[in-house]
C-alpha cells in the first residue's frame, strides 16, 4: 500500500491506514504515546511494506523517506535501517566490553536478532541463549539486523522472559542483556526488583547485566525508581550510560549496567577492545557506531541527571 500526498487517494490511504499514521498529515508516520505527552516524531512514509498483527502486538514495516525501512510495534518505533547500530551495538557492547572473556550469554526480548548480531561479534561467547515471548520476527524486511539467528550459538526459547530467568540456575550466565520495550503493560515486570533479583541470581559472581533504561529527557522518574531497585539487587557495579538514536522519543534512550558481587567491573573502562578486532568485522560487518572511546563516553551524564542517579549511592 503505497502513502502519499494528493487528493482522495491520502483520503482513502488515511481511512485504512493504523492510528499511528497521522490523518492531519497525510502520508507521515506519527509517533503519539502516554509515554511522551505532548510531543510527537514524525517520519515519512514512502511505502507500507507490511501490516499484520502478531500473537501479542500490531505489526508495521514501512519505507520511510529518510531512514530506509522501519519496524513498529504497537505504533511505537523499534528500529530503522539507519540508526539501530546505536542501540543494538552499545545495548551490547557496553556490558560485553566490561568483562574479560565473556562465555554465556542471555538475551531477554530482541526479537528483530540485531543484539544476537552483536553478541555473536564475541568470539570468546560460547552459547547465547535468547528468550522472547514473540514468535513473530522481522527477517524478512530486515535481514542485516536478523543475521544474528543464524549464529549456531544460538538457541531460541519461545516464552516469557520473567519465569524462563526463574528456572534458570544460579550463577548460569555472565551477562545478561534485556531489550525491553516501555515499562507500560507486561513490560512493566522487566523494571521491578523481583525481576533484578532473578537476574542477579542468574549471574556468576561478577557477571553483569544491560538493560534499557529510558530517556533522561522524559522519564527520570521512572530512571530513579530502576537505579533504587537495582541498587538494592547489584552488590557489584551500578551505572547508568545513554546513547543517542535520533528516531527515539527526545532522541536519546539510556541502559542501566549493574553487576553482581564478585570480580569488579568498572563499566566506564572497557577490558575486551572488541573493535580492535577485524576478523569480526568481516563476518558481521563493520561497527557503525561503537568504539572505546564512545564507550567511556556513555556514562558522562549532564549534571540534572548526575544529581538524581549520583544521590542513589
Amino acid at each position: 500500500m503505497e502513502a502519499n500526498n494528493s487528493g482522495t487517494a491520502a483520503a482513502a490511504a488515511a481511512a485504512e491506514l493504523p492510528d499511528s499514521i497521522s490523518s492531519v498529515i497525510p502520508g507521515w508516520f506519527s509517533e503519539i504515546s502516554p509515554m511522551w505527552p505532548g510531543e510527537a516524531h514524525s517520519l515519512k512514509v514512502e511505502k507500507i511494506l507490511f501490516q499484520g498483527k502478531s500473537d501479542y502486538q500490531n505489526v508495521m514495516v514501512f519505507q520511510s523517506a529518510t531512514y530506509g525501512k522501519v519496524l513498529v510495534l504497537d505504533g511505537v518505533i523499534q528500529l530503522t535501517e539507519r540508526d539501530e547500530c546505536a542501540y543494538q551495538e552499545m545495548i551490547t557492547h557496553l556490558p560485553l566490553c566490561s568483562i574479560p572473556n565473556p562465555k554465556k550469554v542471555l538475551v531477554i526480548g530482541g526479537g528483530d536478532g540485531g543484539v544476537l548480531r552483536e553478541v555473536a561479534r564475541h568470539s570468546s561467547v560460547e552459547k547465547i541463549d535468547m528468550c522472547e515471548i514473540d514468535k513473530m520476527v522481522s527477517k524478512e524486511h530486515f535481514p542485516s539486523v536478523a543475521v544474528g539467528f543464524n549464529d549456531p550459538r544460538v538457541t531460541l526459547h519461545i516464552g516469557d522472559g520473567v519465569a524462563f530467568l526463574k528456572a534458570v540456575e544460579e550463577g548460569t550466565y555472565d551477562a545478561v542483556i534485556v531489550d525491553s520495550s516501555d515499562p507500560i503493560g507486561p513490560a512493566q515486570e522487566l523494571f521491578e526488583k523481583p525481576f533484578f533479583d532473578s537476574v542477579a541470581k542468574a549471574l556468576r559472581p561478577g557477571g553483569v547485566m544491560c538493560t534499557q533504561a529510558e530517556s533522561i529527557w522524559l522519564h527520570m522518574h521512572i530512571i530513579e525508581d530502576i537505579v533504587s531497585n537495582c541498587r538494592q539487587i547489584f552488590k557489584g557495579s551500578v551505572n547508568y550510560a545513554w546513547t543517542t538514536v535520533p528516531t527515539y522519543p527526545s532522541g536519546v534512550i539510556g541502559f542501566m549496567l549493574c553487576s553482581t558481587e564478585g570480580p569488579t567491573v568498572d563499566f566506564k573502562r572497557p577490558v575486551n577492545p572488541i573493535d580492535a578486532d577485524d576478523s569480526l568485522a568481516q563476518a558481521k560487518g563493520p561497527l557503525r557506531f561503537y568504539n572505546s572511546e564512545i564507550h567511556s563516553a556513555a556514562f558522562c551524564l549532564p549534571s540534572f541527571a548526575r544529581k538524581v542517579i549520583e544521590l542513589k549511592d
